[in-house]
């Protein structure tokens, strides 16, 4: 079991399965939501547990995301429609050290703003790549 949490404690978070690697994002949605660009890993939502004060958004026809309403620190982000329903992903920066994650995928690659950049070996999928193989969210991340 891996234990998490939110910068104030109230939200605590049980992992109880394995993790996926590490993806970021930098579509428009992504970089409002989390300030700069928003990361998670995949866990399947049976492998979780979830208590304290959540708050959760429809943030798109397709997804949801949720941050912890005493202190505001990202949970999750979820498809909640589509073929991509149940997709679960977790904030690492609940963890220590990540949870171990990797990072294994860019998403929106060629959206990344010109101050920053991923060093490193990883899949690097531009807006073009990503939205040809998700059809689903064509039109979800301007």
């Amino acid at each position: 079991m891996i234990n998490g949490r939110c910068i104030c404690g109230e939200v605590a978070v049980e992992l109880h399965g394995p993790i996926g690697g590490l993806s970021a994002c930098h579509c428009d949605n992504c970089r409002r939501f989390s300030g700069s660009v928003q990361m998670g890993f995949e866990v399947k939502p049976d492998d979780v547990q979830i208590s304290g004060p959540v708050k959760v958004h429809r943030s798109s026809r397709i997804a949801e995301r949720a941050w912890c309403d005493t202190c505001g620190s990202p949970i999750w982000f979820r498809y909640v429609a589509d073929r991509d329903t149940g997709y679960f992903e977790l904030v690492p920066g609940l963890f220590d050290n990540a949870a171990g994650a990797i990072l294994v995928r860019e998403n929106y690659s060629d959206k990344c703003p010109q101050g920053y950049q991923f060093a490193g070996q990883h899949q690097r999928i531009t807006a073009a790549q990503y939205e040809a193989a998700n059809p689903n969210v064509s039109g979800e991340n301007p």
